[in-house]
């Protein structure tokens, strides 16, 4: 109860710094600010080592245990906020016009500032807590610049963790299963060259909309007629864009959108066909279809033994009954994927209740998840690290 009770009391701090971190997004990399205020916390608290500047802009700070030698454990959070307008309308509302954390990365960096003061304070554990505060997970791939400037090695990192909060599960809620939790996602841009003409003499033409409007229905049929039912596969087409009058047949068109997979094989499988169902359908068309491809994260896979750790932790915080295991995969993506590429680890869900939205102009991180967020990290570390 001693951990429990000295949490909730500084709950209400945390949420403030919670509350500064929401009024002053910055975005991928230009996280200066941010890491500024994670560094200087961080110092105050007492920590071992700090280091800023690792992936660009991440900040990483050690705290050693008094309990004797034993493994490096690494948190993470990230820090990079969202290019939308808020519209929350909460009294802690973005300072920054165009700019909102609207993924609840203020929430995950308030929560692991929250775990380094208790264990800064405490160190009731053998080896080594390495705090990880990173940039540009919005698009930017920063773990994986992290990861490239030498993270894992420099700092002895043997197991990883992340957190993210979820809308919609309830507040002292977690979820979480080994393998894939989270989705690879990928891009892509068709052009569809056809022939312009005036609308009146589309026998003149080689319509390209007609063509993208075949490769739109088809390439559909890539998941619903090529690919396991049991096995998640989502092609979607985001945009098509040609044409700008209504009387004239345009030369191109140009459509974009994701493909998102669980599995390796189902990506490179994806890939292959999207090219080929393009391109061969504009060329019975008589068109062409240029295709480009481009991979962006890949799936958050959650390791065995430290899901299992994970689970047991969660658990041990709100009971059997508030953490579900083995829940099904969520078709977003995350850039813990490369940590988890290059550690043993795992990423869990935790929940934010009845809120607006991930990347929703409405959303707001939901301060009563703190304590469960503080537990759950304080709780991993000496459960990981135990003497």
């Amino acid at each position: 109860m001693h951990m429990k009770n000295r949490i909730v009391d500084g709950q209400f701090e945390v949420a403030d710094w919670r509350r500064h971190l929401h009024q002053n997004p910055e975005l991928l990399y230009d996280v200066h600010n941010t890491a500024r205020f994670v560094a200087e916390k961080l110092s105050a608290f007492g920590c071992d080592m700090i280091e800023t500047g690792i992936g660009k802009t991440g900040v990483v700070a050690v705290i050693k245990g008094t309990l004797g030698d034993g493994p490096v454990v690494g948190l993470r959070a990230d820090m990079d906020a969202l290019p939308i307008v808020e519209s929350s309308g909460k009294p802690w509302t973005s300072k920054m016009i165009g700019r909102s954390h609207s993924c609840g990365h203020d929430g995950h960096m308030a929560m692991l500032l929250g775990a380094a003061r208790y264990l800064a304070e405490t160190r009731n554990f053998r080896g080594s807590v390495v705090l990880i505060f990173q940039p540009a997970e919005e698009g930017g791939a920063g773990a994986l610049a992290m990861i490239e400037d030498g993270l894992m090695e420099k700092f002895m990192i043997e197991q990883v963790y992340g957190m993210h909060n979820e809308p919609k599960l309830p507040i002292g809620h977690f979820a979480i299963r080994k393998g894939a939790i989270l989705a690879a996602a990928d891009t892509f841009k068709i052009t569809i060259q056809g022939r312009g003409s005036h609308a009146g003499l589309p026998h003149l033409s080689i319509d390209p909309v007609v063509v993208a409007s075949h490769v739109v229905v088809a390439l559909q049929s890539i998941v619903s007629r090529e690919t396991d039912p049991l096995q998640a596969v989502v092609i979607t087409i985001a945009s098509i864009n040609g044409g700008d009058a209504n009387n004239v047949i345009p030369s191109t068109v140009r459509l974009t959108g994701t493909v998102r997979t669980l599995r390796t094989d189902l990506r490179d499988f994806a890939e292959q066909r999207l090219g080929e169902v393009a391109r061969s359908i504009a060329n019975a068309h008589g068109a062409k279809a240029d295709v480009s491809y481009n991979r962006g994260y890949p799936a958050t896979v959650n390791h065995g033994n430290e899901t299992d750790l994970a689970a047991q932790v969660a658990t041990s915080i709100v009971g059997p009954a508030a953490v579900s295991i083995g829940v099904d995969p969520r078709m977003a993506a995350e850039d813990f994927s490369y940590m988890l590429e290059a550690r043993p680890g795992a990423f869990i869900i935790i929940g934010n209740g009845d809120t607006a939205g991930l990347h929703n102009s409405d959303y707001d991180f939901n301060d009563d998840a703190i304590p469960y967020g503080i537990s759950y990290w304080v709780a991993l570390a000496e459960t990981a690290l135990a003497a």
